[in-house]
């Protein structure tokens, strides 16, 4: 009976090292201080579970104490070709436009001294979004970018090309109106293909964002499909050291 007690430790044991492999990759190469991290987020409410979508502010407090203590230099999406070669360089990006980033992570980004990247699907619908006034107030603060989303938060892969391209010029054209410029572009879902990365150029963003999630240098050749380092709302502080380490903490 012995040899059944050893198969199941053993098989414990293999299960344990499978779930510690699968949710902390610190087996993954690790990626220059001196390669950006553009980080994706989405929301930051407490009045929501911590979720792939969701950092409550005070994880997302954690986040910018460790940046912070990293000596990190943020910057918005659109200037990172600006910082190329200078280490720890981080672009905090958030997408869709949800009116928490008002409430709960714009006074976190200003009490640590911040940037951020929004970017708005300005016609999108079934979320509390940011009104006028506020998208106003945090683009002239210095503190918050706004980049595009399309209109309707579409999958673009769904859509012919000129109604993808409806999507993405229409959308770039609604920010400039409300707050006078739109360099950046991310792709809903992270669903594009190299057409949509040239009618980003076409229509004359400087960068896109995907949500590849990697660490790597910034391509000034072809902007337009940049990764970025995953997070989920419940990540404890190894996997946050992690994921911007090596872009992901968990497979």
């Amino acid at each position: 009976m012995m040899w059944m007690l050893y198969t199941v430790i053993g098989l414990l044991i293999f299960a344990g090292l499978l779930y510690l492999l699968g949710n902390y990759t610190f087996w993954l190469p690790f990626r220059s201080a001196k390669l950006p991290r553009i980080v994706m987020l989405h929301q930051v409410t407490p009045h929501s579970d911590a979720s792939g979508m969701n950092m409550p502010p005070e994880k997302f407090e954690q986040l910018l104490q460790l940046l912070v203590r990293k000596k990190s230099i943020f910057c918005f999406v659109s200037e990172l070709e600006d910082y190329q070669g200078q280490k720890n360089v981080v672009a905090l990006s958030f997408d869709d436009g949800f009116m928490d980033n008002y409430l709960y992570a714009y006074p976190l980004l200003k009490k640590y001294h911040a940037k951020a990247t929004i970017y708005l699907a300005t016609q999108i619908e079934g979320i509390e979004k940011l009104d006028i006034e506020q998208i106003h107030e945090m683009a002239q603060s210095g503190w918050i970018e706004f980049g595009a989303h399309t209109q309707h938060h579409v999958n673009l892969l769904k859509l012919d090309d000129q109604t993808a391209f409806q999507e993405m010029q229409q959308s770039k054209l609604d920010v400039e109106e409300m707050v006078g410029k739109c360099p950046s572009f991310a792709y809903p879902f992270g669903r594009f293909n190299e057409k949509h990365q040239q009618m980003a150029r076409e229509i004359g963003f400087k960068n896109a964002v995907s949500t590849r999630k990697k660490i790597e240098a910034y391509n000034l050749d072809q902007p337009f499909n940049i990764p970025r380092v995953s997070t989920h709302g419940a990540m404890n502080a190894v996997q946050m050291r992690i994921a911007l380490a090596k872009g992901r903490y968990k497979l």
